[in-house]
């Protein structure tokens, strides 16, 4: 293994303690409905049949039916629903993790029976209605399907009637973070964030970080990507802003800012930070992860796991044990690692890990190459 994997891993070792006093968070804007699925592959019989495992076989099959000039048909099953979303699933970790989440977002009028039973405890908003996503899990990767809801349309004057200025900056006071979600999904979530600067200074206690998930990003043509940059840089200047995004959705912002290039995956992240200027950059992959600060670039391998459980929003787990790491002081690479545990811990279980099980996950990273 790799001396910057152990020196990070040794460091988070180190700086993560024993006792974490939780807080208030805040995350937003965003709620959606995902049904987890899964692609039969051969079926034998009525009660029997074989899943596709990859995402690779699929796209091959797809290719073959192209090829030939004829319709595909495959055959899914569901295999559960939650929420989902960026807000959904950081509540969900940080509320194990016995933070009290705000939840401002997309959760219906009135708010869906779903969403009620499982955060309704909580701080919880609706300012419009849900996407509805169907998750088809794969051993190498997921495909998401989704049916878009109000997100976008959201901007900073629809939140402003939808929920109002004033009450959001009442919530963000005394909080930790604010985590932000998805830039993809919600294309003029630039507006929100100028808003948010420009309404700062108003916030007594201004939370010490805003976490920023772009998504899928290749959704979004170049050009909102370039005219929407500045947005995250501006608000950097009045709190610590992390940008964390995975590797394709690396690329993808590279290529847009720098043009088209065969950059390694610590170029890509290098590129982001330089164009979009956040306190931190974070790239995070199924091998490695990477972090871009204005003082360095750490590089973190990643334990994989042959056989995962749960692959869908491990992304989101990467960045709640990310943003847990940020908000509790620890250092970029450290906090990296981190992030990798909650996501280990979540592919290999599809449950969400305590801090107990956290800590053992970091205690043992090197263990599980």
């Amino acid at each position: 293994m790799d001396d910057e994997t152990r020196r990070a891993v040794e460091t988070a070792r180190r700086q993560l303690p024993d006792d974490i006093d939780p807080r208030r968070v805040v995350f937003g804007f965003d709620g959606y409905l995902d049904r987890v699925r899964e692609v039969v592959a051969d079926r034998t019989d009525p009660t029997s049949y074989e899943r596709l495992p990859r995402l690779s076989d699929f796209r091959d099959r797809l290719d073959r039916s192209v090829e030939a000039g004829s319709s595909l048909s495959y055959e899914w099953l569901e295999d559960g629903r939650r929420t989902g979303g960026h807000t959904c699933h950081l509540s969900r970790a940080f509320g194990t993790w016995a933070f009290s989440p705000t939840l401002v977002g997309m959760y219906g009028d009135p708010v869906h029976e779903t969403f009620e039973r499982e955060f309704g405890e909580y701080d919880l908003h609706s300012i419009g209605e849900p996407g509805v996503t169907d998750a088809v899990e794969f051993d190498d990767g997921k495909l998401m399907l989704t049916e878009i809801g109000d997100t976008m349309t959201l901007d900073w004057a629809g939140l402003d009637d939808r929920f109002g200025h004033d009450r959001l900056v009442e919530r963000l006071g005394g909080a930790a973070l604010l985590g932000v979600g998805y830039w993809s999904e919600t294309p003029r979530l630039p507006s929100v964030l100028s808003g948010l600067r420009e309404r700062w200074a108003d916030i007594e206690d201004p939370p010490e970080t805003v976490l920023v998930d772009p998504g899928d990003v290749r959704k979004l043509d170049a050009d909102r990507l370039r005219s929407g940059r500045e947005a995250i840089g501006e608000l950097g200047d009045v709190t610590d802003v992390v940008v964390s995004a995975n590797r394709a959705e690396t690329d993808v912002l590279a290529d847009a800012y720098d043009g088209e290039a065969d950059r390694d995956f610590a170029a890509a992240a290098a590129t982001v930070f330089d164009a979009v200027e956040p306190t931190w950059f974070v790239g995070h992959g199924v091998d490695r992860s990477v972090v871009v600060t204005a003082d360095d670039t750490h590089s973190v391998a990643v334990p994989a796991v042959e056989e995962p459980e749960l692959t869908t929003s491990s992304g989101d787990h990467f960045n709640a044990g990310l943003a847990l790491a940020a908000i509790t002081g620890l250092d970029p690479a450290a906090a990296v690692v981190v992030g990798n545990a909650v996501a280990g811990h979540f592919v290999r279980t599809a449950d969400q890990p305590s801090l107990d099980e956290v800590r053992a996950f970091v205690e043992e990273y090197m263990a599980k190459f």
